[in-house]
């Protein structure tokens, strides 16, 4: 089994459309969207949600009024100002971090530590074959370990299903969730754009993805809206060791396909289909 881990230097790249075509084209295959923060692979998919669980990653403190004394021992110790005096002191959730510091100083045992929910992770079946996902609460925190939680189970399904290859739609960026998305992929496609800021994205991702030692290629996406700097990054990006898996060009029939949920080699035989096969047959190659 091979995992193929898609990811960008910020959001907006293309990445999920990129992901969606890879559906697409690949043959026994489990899906994995681990951009949990903003996912949106399942806007094109249409999944079907055949399990559903709670995420915790984390816990959070509860005040129990009938064991407080109000002695204020919780408030003096919070170093989020987490702890409040009204008619009986209590817990802002908002504003509790989960580090158990007031759990450890009450004298009474009043406060209980319980497991905080942030999040659901989904396993569902789509057109193109099981996929795992998630969303993560708003203004919620771990979404790291939400990440590893989606790729574990995806491998566990690929593993039980006898499936190939875990296709796996990453975060953006180069902070927790992205390397909880990519340590210990066999290939990292990192999909940017023709900007400076794309060109300073990429170099930030290859230099991950060599602190990871793992193998990675790059696809520009939208190549001729500014071919200078498009070769300017490929050029960068061979002499950082990675390889270049081909250009995607701009076309409108990306948003097209993006309004009736498909993938753009579904709704398109033109030119960037074309492309977008190039890609995928040079990271099936990457992938060995």
């Amino acid at each position: 089994m091979k995992e193929l881990v898609v990811v960008s230097g910020k959001g907006g790249t293309g990445k999920t459309s990129l992901v969606a075509s890879f559906a697409a084209l690949a043959k026994n295959k489990v899906l994995a969207d681990c951009d949990v923060d903003a996912a949106d692979l399942h806007l094109v998919l249409a999944p079907t949600v055949q399990h559903r669980e709670d995420f915790s990653g984390g816990k959070i403190a509860r005040i129990r009024s009938e064991r407080c004394t109000a002695c204020g021992a919780c408030r003096e110790v919070c170093r989020f100002d987490a702890v409040s005096e009204g008619q009986a002191f209590s817990v802002d959730p908002v504003n509790c971090e989960g580090c158990g510091v007031c759990v450890w100083n009450c004298p009474e045992e009043a406060i209980l530590f319980e497991e905080a929910i942030n999040g659901q992770w989904f396993i569902s079946g789509t057109r193109y074959g099981p996929m795992v996902h998630a969303r993560l609460g708003i203004a919620e925190e771990n979404s790291g370990k939400l990440v590893t939680l989606v790729r574990s189970q995806a491998k566990r399904i690929a593993e039980e299903e006898e499936r190939d290859l875990v296709i796996v739609d990453g975060s953006p960026g180069i902070g927790c969730p992205v390397i909880a998305s990519i340590t210990g992929a066999d290939l990292v496609l990192v999909v940017t754009e023709p900007t400076l800021s794309g060109k300073h994205d990429m170099e930030r991702v290859a230099e991950l993805t060599r602190h990871f030692r793992i193998p990675a290629m790059v696809c520009v996406n939208k190549w001729d809206l500014y071919p200078a700097v498009a070769e300017e990054i490929e050029k960068n990006a061979i002499e950082q060791g990675m390889k270049v898996a081909g250009r995607v060009r701009y076309d409108k029939a990306v948003t097209k396909a993006q309004v009736v949920r498909t993938s753009v080699v579904e709704y398109t035989g033109g030119a960037i289909t074309e492309e977008i096969k190039s890609v995928w047959r040079h990271a099936l190659y990457g992938l060995g």
